[in-house]
């Protein structure tokens, strides 16, 4: 079960990583400051559920109740 746990752990890293250079780039080309936050709202929330699936995994992973 903790696999299942670090593979989602895993693939929220990499939306994470995205929705970062995606957020970079817009700011490079000047885009619209509406995006931008957007996409970094959307960032913080995946950073958090990125943060959930590590410490499940964690915690699965040590034997928990």
């Amino acid at each position: 079960m903790s696999t299942v746990f670090n593979v989602l752990a895993v693939l929220f890293m990499v939306a994470v990583a995205i929705v970062l250079v995606r957020g970079l780039v817009n700011m490079m080309r000047g885009g619209s400051a509406n995006t931008s936050n957007k996409l970094m709202q959307a960032r913080v929330f995946l950073q958090f559920v990125a943060l959930l699936f590590i410490m499940l995994a964690l915690y699965l992973s040590r034997g928990g109740s």
